[in-house]
């Protein structure tokens, strides 16, 4: 299982990006606090459109609390990587993966880092900018590691126009 982990985050709207993501790819959402944000606030249910109840997701007191309720194997994703999140093999569909991402502002704390620092990587980009939007990292991520697992449970096809949509006149 492909679990989703924000390390509090403070952007509501990011937040109801990835919970669409999250309704997209049948991944489990965990959120640490503190959050910036209320989750039933409207722009939560606004950039996450009609599937926030399709979202299979977990709130927890603090990082501590998310470790000892949580087993499996943990990718850190941080611009201090130095290994990118390509290189990592999540080809294993039994593992119970979580890929974890911090705060918009400042990450994931260089505590929790450097205590994983074999466990962290990087997305790369030019020096222009200093990170990617928090909900771009996360869809890119979760694809990537879908692709290695060739898309289980998804569909290959449009589900209301159906498969021969853009045959027909």
């Amino acid at each position: 299982m492909i679990n989703i982990v924000l390390y509090e985050p403070e952007i509501p709207e990011n937040t109801g990006n990835i919970m669409r993501t999250c309704a997209a790819t049948g991944s489990k959402l965990h959120l640490i606090e503190p959050l910036g944000f209320i989750l039933d606030e409207k722009r939560i249910k606004r950039s996450g459109v009609n599937y926030i109840d399709k979202v299979d997701y977990q709130t927890y007191l603090d990082f501590d609390d998310f470790i000892s309720q949580n087993k499996g194997e943990y990718y850190f994703f941080t611009r201090y990587g130095t290994n990118t999140y390509s290189d990592v093999d999540y080809s294993d569909p039994n593992k119970n993966i979580y890929l974890i991402f911090g705060k918009e502002s400042t990450g994931i704390p260089k505590e929790i880092l450097r205590k994983n620092i074999d466990h962290c990587y990087r997305i790369p980009t030019t020096d222009n900018v200093r990170a990617l939007n928090l909900s771009n990292c996360v869809a890119l991520v979760t694809y990537e590691v879908l692709r290695q697992q060739n898309f289980p449970k998804l569909l290959r096809s449009d589900p209301f126009k159906g498969e021969d949509y853009l045959k027909k006149e």
